[in-house]
């Protein structure tokens, strides 16, 4: 499994022949990614409605281009002018040929300027992709739950600003899932006080004995 990590959440992954793109948002967009990195799409996850993991232009060029399916909530659909998507919630699971993706529990933190600029998130939903040999684990923005969920690759923010996790409840949820390797995802808001400070992320992570890798803007990685 190839993973390219872009701007924000957004992830290029590419196995079996597959390309799934998640979470193509606004921040750093530029239209060379849809037409020179993000080609021959299969199929676009979209966890939430915030335009950081959703931009409307981005997504229909490519699913007019390459007849990519979408997969979403119902309250993205309502807030976005999305083609040819397909509703799940937490729970669902489908195939894209001998690929599993599961759609997983997530709950997005909670800022008192959300209600009033109308970004309260009430469906947010995370993707387990799993092709038989790895599995990837993709959180959405969210804050520690319960859950019973397992991965090799776990891509999940640390921000810590009371709508994702910050780097002590993290450390749990990651020790929890046990996955083999951990990608820091959400670190290029504009706004440097939403982002999670590297250096410290870095500190605790090795302290932790967890291993990890902080991908630049169209790096990737494989992991098998």
């Amino acid at each position: 499994m190839k993973i390219t990590k872009y701007n924000q959440s957004c992830l290029l992954i590419e196995t079996r022949g597959k390309r799934i793109l998640v979470d193509p948002g606004n921040i750093g967009f530029t239209e060379e990614m849809v037409e020179k990195d993000w080609v021959n799409i299969d199929i676009i996850l979209v966890t939430h409605k915030h335009n950081d993991h959703c931009l409307d232009d981005a997504i229909n060029k490519i699913v007019t281009r390459d007849n990519a399916k979408v997969y979403t909530t119902n309250e993205v659909v309502k807030a976005h002018k999305l083609s040819n998507v397909s509703i799940v919630k937490e729970g669902d699971s489908f195939y894209i040929d001998d690929i599993k993706i599961e759609v997983t529990k997530a709950v997005h933190g909670f800022l008192t300027i959300m209600k009033i600029n109308r970004a309260v998130i009430n469906e947010n939903i995370g993707f387990i992709i799993d092709d038989g040999n790895t599995s990837l684990y993709t959180t959405s923005d969210t804050i520690n739950f319960y859950n019973n969920y397992k991965c090799d690759v776990l891509c999940m923010p640390f921000n810590g600003n009371g709508l994702t996790m910050g780097l002590m409840d993290s450390m749990g949820f990651i020790k929890d899932i046990n996955p083999k390797i951990v990608l820091p995802v959400h670190t290029q808001h504009p706004n440097p006080k939403m982002n999670p400070d590297i250096d410290i992320l870095k500190e605790t992570l090795e302290r932790e004995n967890m291993n990890y890798k902080i991908l630049n803007v169209g790096e990737s990685i494989e992991v098998k």
